[in-house]
């Protein structure tokens, strides 16, 4: 470590975790998420936070930030401050003997949806935003944000480029970036890695560990893939779902022991260890979902092309206007990607890859009728567009729901109501059809416990199930689906897959944005790799 930063970690105090009997239940949920947790972390310790999906983790993390219930935080424990009055708290959680709440700036928390915590406009002042509110002088401030921005693989980006031109696993990085410039005594990560692409993942989980290395806080992360953390942390502890009479904690120790004496454990909780891949339906294996969904094979004969985009420039910003005398002329953005051509047919998959940066999303949404190309053009054959035209971008709401899916990358962004099955039922309703899928996907998703739950107090895996499964109920012909195997426990990995499976057997076309291997290998089908955009020109999207 060098001298300056010696200077500059000096004043970081790691924190210390004690649980006891500590639960939590959500307003309007009738179980606890936690229940019965007892739980010490040492100053210093860096534990990996393991369990299945809806076990509570992201709850727990809320908590030890001091926002759970706070109208002030972002994702599901905001959206629920407005009947937190309803939320049951049993027991104790302390952060170094005091309440959570009382130690604001002691933990720094990189939610799972980090657009929720980009809060200003530019880059620097978003990173520097944390450190400022500890009253950080401004000369360290701005050296801490130089080099948070450099641990994460950011800082070729200019400190005023605009944040909304961030993509999302670009918004991930800074998010990390925020936290490390505060220099806390307690890291909190949820999922910091699950929207990136390889080189990311490594290049995060390094920036992380440059960090603990530096000011030796402790660290509590959760994440699915233990692969990625397990080199890193001292201790796994792995959570069980809510339970009124059984502890919190299903199993607790240093990493191998843990992996090496509770193996068949984890995997029956669906817990990522490495080396396994859950059984999936083999493509082709029969029984398909053509009974649910009202639409069989014949219907959209396999390999048929629905839609197809050529020569395509795809942005999310507008065109501007520049005055001329007279009148005004049309400038259109600088496209984050150029010269796409694709290609989606009836009963296959494509899968789009490439850098975090490089437009995915943006082609993703594009394709889907949701953003206007550059130029170039998105159409649908007749047997996508029959009675609505042949572009997508120009179809009505009801025209494009019940031909066109699209799963965003952010789950919150399509919720419409305040209960899951009324969410489920929207898209029916909307098009005039019946709810027959709605007990199947409920079922088959695992979300029919949560028929009553408001959509935003959900986990992030069980959040990203709803939204595919609201899609879903309005039996679109095309799916795009942007990362949608987001905060899956192996479990409910397995049977996203192998519902998705299904459809495209049934003549269902599925396009995913991705960076699962495993995922796409179950798919099959073609691939799309899109490469990072050359310079970070004004108004573009620069890859990290």
């Amino acid at each position: 470590m060098s001298d300056s930063d010696t200077s500059a970690c000096s004043g970081v105090r790691p924190a210390t975790i004690t649980a006891r009997g500590w639960g939590w239940r959500h307003a309007g949920r009738p179980r606890p998420a936690v229940s019965g947790l007892d739980l010490d972390i040492r100053p210093g310790e860096r534990v990996l936070l393991l369990g299945p999906s809806g076990a509570g983790k992201s709850t727990l993390l809320h908590a030890l930030a001091g926002v759970l219930g706070d109208s002030s935080a972002g994702g599901a424990a905001g959206r629920a401050a407005a009947d937190a009055e309803d939320a049951d708290e049993t027991g104790r959680l302390l952060i170094d003997g005091a309440p959570p709440r009382a130690q604001r700036g002691r933990a720094g928390l990189m939610q799972q949806d980090p657009e929720t915590q980009v809060v200003l406009s530019r880059l620097g002042d978003d990173v520097a935003f944390g450190a400022e509110n500890l009253s950080v002088p401004p000369a360290e401030i701005w050296r801490r944000v130089a080099e948070a921005l450099d641990d994460v693989g950011l800082g070729r980006l200019p400190l005023d480029h605009p944040t909304s031109a961030l993509s999302g696993g670009q918004k991930q990085r800074l998010a990390l970036a925020g936290i490390l410039a505060m220099r806390p005594g307690l890291i909190l990560l949820d999922e910091p890695t699950a929207n990136l692409d390889p080189a990311g993942v490594l290049e995060v989980r390094d920036a992380v560990g440059r960090c603990l290395d530096k000011t030796g806080a402790t660290l509590v992360v959760v994440e699915h893939r233990v692969s990625v953390w397990k080199g890193l942390v001292d201790r796994i502890v792995v959570l069980r779902p809510g339970s009124a009479t059984d502890s919190a904690v299903l199993i607790d120790g240093p990493p191998d022991q843990v992996l090496a004496q509770a193996r068949d454990m984890l995997t029956a909780a669906g817990v990522w260890v490495p080396g396994y891949v859950p059984p999936t339906r083999p493509r082709g294996a029969g029984g398909g979902a053509a009974g649910a969904s009202g639409r069989s094979a014949a219907a959209n004969a396999a390999g048929q092309l629905l839609l197809a985009a050529e020569d395509l420039a795809v942005s999310r910003e507008r065109p501007r206007r520049a005055g001329l005398r007279g009148g005004f002329r049309p400038i259109p953005p600088v496209p984050v990607q150029s010269g796409i051509t694709a290609q989606v047919r009836a009963g296959e998959a494509l899968t789009i890859t490439g850098p975090n940066g490089s437009g995915k999303s943006t082609f993703a949404l594009t394709l889907a009728g949701l953003l206007a190309p550059v130029s170039g053009t998105v159409s649908a054959t007749l047997a996508l567009s029959a009675g609505a035209g042949i572009d997508p971008y120009q179809w009505k709401a009801q025209q494009l729901i019940a031909r066109i899916g699209t799963v965003f990358q952010e789950p919150e962004h399509q919720f419409v109501t305040g209960r899951v099955l009324d969410e489920l039922m929207f898209g029916p309703r909307q098009l005039g059809r019946g709810e027959d899928r709605v007990d199947e996907l409920l079922e088959r998703l695992r979300l029919t416990e949560l028929v009553d739950a408001n959509p935003y107090t959900l986990s992030g895996g069980e959040k990203r199930r709803l939204s595919v499964a609201t899609v879903l109920a309005a039996h679109p012909q095309v799916l795009v689906l942007d990362e949608p195997t987001f905060g899956q426990d192996a479990n409910t990995w397995a049977e996203l897959a192998s519902f998705l499976s299904e459809l495209l057997d049934d003549g269902t076309a599925v396009v995913s944005v991705t960076h699962d291997t495993e995922f796409s290998e179950v798919l099959g089908g073609t691939g799309l790799s899109l490469g990072a955009p050359e310079s970070p020109e004004p108004g573009k999207v620069a890859a990290p």
